[in-house]
């Protein structure tokens, strides 16, 4: 079957929330078509407009390792661009995105790739609702795509007719991994939703192509305590060779104005609490415990903790990185400052480990803590027990909240982002 030949009208529903190698190159062709009823007879495929990517991501940037046949092997470039493929002179592919597409006998073809998220999905857990059936399951699968096809007919496909079309109708989504606290649940995959149609008609053929986007974030609060702490975000970033990211990330910081902020998961969030106005080099800002909400409030649930103690809280398989603040560091009192990192994540139900919220906010409970020949100040992580904390007044102490940081969809994939997701730990509950 020529399938550049056999394309139509597609409508295209993609929900991404927010929003990972092959050595051999391979070809994926369709199966023998068995006998399908007969379907209205559509008209010739109106050629998919979408706005290209912005730089400098390009679907088109796939490994030649990677790559996957689209048509057939005598396919020209224009009718490779008309069923949504790429085109490198040789042979037409799949690119980096998700390819949907339907045949003249009545088949749903569709394409998912690794890269179509960010964190990249993983391809294994992309499945349609109707799972019993064999067919229903991907044809062909490598470590960056998922290929499936089916009639249009089957695995859980709804038929409707609207305006003279009839419209085939069907849901593929992906399963996540889930932390669950005490206080809340997070997670840090993307998660995937499709809803895919095929339209056909007599006498026209029409392509939409809508992205669903949240809601605006309420607008956020910030919080005052006694004590003059101050808890902020670095954007510093390494623009020369041999820079190490995690000290150029403090070189600045976000301003008030800046925010609401927007990160990606699993995007490293550099955070600094600091004293202001005071000139004592002999006393220690400790972090008693920091933790991230869902709004400006403190106290709301869900909660996930992040440092308790001034240590990584032990049940999030992302642990937060405490960095030591030096003398090095150009700080004219280190002892003054505390500096971490958290892999960014979004709160989900604890019911239904569905998504709930896009918003995160940081909150950190601090103490100012005065050595002495008994009392050290260091807060030590390790599992022997932890000596005796001196209790101090209510004005050392303070409750310092961050603004508002955004979950948001895909961004361009870097180096940068590459190293910083090279590897996934284990969690606890998989949806």
């Amino acid at each position: 079957m020529e399938l550049f030949k056999c394309l139509f009208g597609v409508m295209v529903v993609v929900v991404v929330v927010l929003a990972c190698d092959v050595t051999a190159q391979r070809h994926w062709t369709m199966p023998l078509q068995k006998h399908q009823p007969p379907l209205p007879s559509p008209l010739p495929q109106q050629q998919l407009k979408v706005p290209p990517p912005a730089a400098p991501f390009d679907k088109c940037q796939v490994e030649e390792g990677e790559k996957i046949q689209c048509g057939t092997p005598d396919i020209t470039a224009e009718q490779c661009e008309n069923i949504n493929c790429c085109f490198d002179g040789r042979q037409c592919y799949y690119g980096k995105a998700v390819t949907v597409q339907c045949t003249r006998d009545g088949q749903f073809v569709v394409v998912v790739a690794r890269d179509a998220t960010l964190p990249h999905i993983d391809v294994d857990s992309v499945s349609l609702l109707e799972t019993n059936d064999a067919s229903c399951s991907p044809v062909g699968t490598t470590s960056a795509f998922a290929i499936f096809q089916f009639p249009v007919t089957t695995c859980g496909t709804t038929i409707k007719e609207e305006e003279g079309f009839v419209v085939y109708e069907n849901h593929m989504s992906s399963s996540y991994e889930v932390g669950v606290g005490p206080r809340g649940s997070i997670t840090r995959d993307s998660h995937f939703e499709l809803l895919f149609q095929c339209r056909y008609s007599g006498t026209a053929v029409e392509v939409l192509v809508m992205e669903v986007n949240a809601v605006p974030p309420p607008v956020p609060v910030a919080a005052a305590g006694p004590l003059r702490v101050e808890l902020r975000l670095g954007n510093g970033q390494c623009h020369t060779k041999g820079c190490v990211e995690e000290e150029a990330a403090y070189h600045s910081f976000y301003t008030p104005s800046d925010f609401p902020i927007t990160k990606v998961l699993r995007e490293p969030v550099y955070i600094e609490v600091r004293i202001l106005e005071r000139s004592d080099p002999n006393i220690i800002l400790n972090l008693e415990h920091c933790w991230a909400t869902a709004s400006p409030n403190p106290h709301s649930l869900p909660q996930w903790d992040l440092l308790v103690d001034g240590c990584p809280y032990h049940d999030d398989h992302y642990l937060t990185t405490v960095l030591p603040v030096t003398g090095s560091s150009g700080l004219h009192y280190p002892t003054h400052h505390k500096r971490f990192i958290i892999k960014m994540f979004t709160f989900v139900d604890q019911n239904t480990f569905t998504p709930q919220k896009d918003t995160v906010f940081i909150h950190c409970a601090t103490a100012v803590c005065y050595p002495s020949s008994t009392n050290s100040c260091e807060q030590p992580c390790h599992r022997q027990r932890r000596a005796a904390v001196k209790k101090v007044s209510s004005s050392q102490r303070a409750l310092v909240s961050s603004g508002e940081v955004i979950l948001t969809e895909q961004r361009p994939f870097s180096a940068l982002q590459r190293k910083n997701d090279s590897s996934a730990p284990n969690t606890k509950s998989k949806r």
